[in-house]
């Protein structure tokens, strides 16, 4: 298929490509290039993409250009262009998270009507559950946001569902929980505490350490993706996680085993907006898209080191 990647030099957008150009597929990616983080890890991130011979890499703002170019041929699309960070969509800032989470979205299925196209897959976000549970949800747990992040990427799926139902838009969402890896933003807790290992710093932990997480390696939520893409279960939504959680505790502890360097932690008050408690039940994605993620916590960790210390600059 002919695929366009929307957040082509992020984290997940730009592995996404990767896989999909190794597994014989055209990409199309799209990338703002937004300074929330340095332009150069975007371009590193998207290199083997600019390069490929069934790759194209083009700088567009989703929320202003025109996408005719951009959409013209394609027969699926994976929306992962978003303005993260649960911390920062709060107060004015507000602005830009509709701007990029929800405007950006509408313009796309907007762009998307008359496309022939096999799937249209939104990247949602565990954020959508807000903090009320704190055991395993499934899809059919109530949506209440903690955050103005997750009001944004609420926003987006109720789009895409509006434009499958009035237009025949073939959208699904996907909700990815936790995700890390290679490539992870450079503001995430296990990038940020592995760039402490590295460079001899110390941790700043937001809260007690108690907080739960359902961590989710890139390459599981990648191949949901690819998944998701080759059989396209349209009008579903499903959570794409580990299924487990770990505490922020017993991943400071990992990283230290893993690295051999027992980081120092200054803690600092919880912030606004963080949840408790991300964790799954993923045995819609299991039924659907034969979803079985592989990568435990420490093999993924491990995995991540040597990517940060074979990129100094990430």
């Amino acid at each position: 298929m002919h695929v366009l990647v929307t957040g082509a030099a992020g984290f997940i957008g730009s592995t996404l490509a990767d896989r999909l150009l190794a597994d014989g597929h055209r990409v199309t990616g799209v990338d703002n290039f937004h300074p929330y983080y340095a332009r150069e890890v975007k371009e590193r991130n998207a290199a083997g993409l600019a390069a490929h011979r069934n790759g194209r890499l083009r700088e567009v703002d989703l929320a202003v250009d025109d996408l005719r170019d951009v959409t013209d041929g394609v027969e699926a699309v994976v929306h992962l262009a978003a303005q993260p960070g649960v911390r920062g969509s709060w107060g004015r800032s507000f602005a830009s998270y509709l701007d990029a989470n929800v405007l950006t979205t509408q313009r796309l299925l907007e762009a998307s009507r008359e496309l022939d196209l096999h799937a249209w897959i939104y990247g949602s976000s565990a954020s959508v559950y807000g903090d009320d549970a704190t055991t395993a949800v499934d899809e059919t747990a109530l949506p209440a946001p903690h955050s103005p992040y997750g009001v944004t990427k609420l926003a987006g799926e109720h789009l895409a569902h509006l434009y499958r139902r009035n237009y025949g838009v073939p959208t699904l969402s996907l909700r990815y929980f936790s995700v890390y890896g290679p490539r992870e933003r450079p503001d995430k807790a296990i990038q940020r505490f592995l760039h402490a290992a590295r460079e001899g710093g110390s941790i700043r932990l937001f809260g007690d350490g108690s907080q739960r997480r359902d961590f989710t390696y890139v390459d599981d939520v990648v191949g949901a993706t690819v998944a998701a893409l080759e059989r396209a279960p349209v009008g579903e939504t499903l959570n794409v996680a580990r299924g487990r959680t770990a505490r922020l505790s017993e991943v400071i502890e990992t990283i230290g085993l893993v690295t051999g360097r027992p980081p120092e932690v200054e803690q600092a008050a919880t912030e606004i907006g963080d949840v408790r408690v991300t964790s799954a039940v993923i045995d819609r994605a299991a039924r659907l898209l034969d979803y079985a993620p592989a990568i435990d916590l420490t093999e993924g960790i491990r995995r991540q080191w040597a990517h940060v210390q074979n990129h100094p600059g990430s």
